[in-house]
């Protein structure tokens, strides 16, 4: 039996979890951005830089999010990461689909 993990102790797992988390994330904002730029909303921004970035940093996210839950030995509050690997997950799925749709976007105006 392992022994009470604290809310506030940083495991490894929730170390991963929350890295892959900030990288989803950054990566659905860089592509909302790039989004928001090959619409013609914003003037100077991202573009297609920012559509392959995002297309980059959420499968990573959504990868290393899976491995974080696919290697959780318990459920959610035990210290395994399992709430930010589901987080960085979904958000990385968000980040892959706003940089797609940007960088179609881009290729339709250029």
């Amino acid at each position: 039996m392992t022994p009470d993990i604290s809310v506030y102790t940083l495991t490894p797992e929730r170390i991963a979890a929350s890295l892959a988390a900030v990288v989803a994330l950054t990566g659905a904002v860089i592509g909302g951005l790039a989004l928001a730029r090959a619409a013609g909303r914003v003037g100077v921004g991202y573009g297609r830089r920012g559509a392959v970035a995002a297309l980059v940093m959420g499968p990573i996210g959504l990868v290393v999010g899976g491995v974080v839950v696919a290697t959780a030995d318990g459920g959610l509050g035990t210290g395994n990461g399992l709430g930010g690997g589901v987080v960085a997950m979904v958000v990385g799925l968000i980040g892959m689909t706003l940089g797609g749709l940007a960088l179609a976007r881009s290729r339709r105006t250029a």
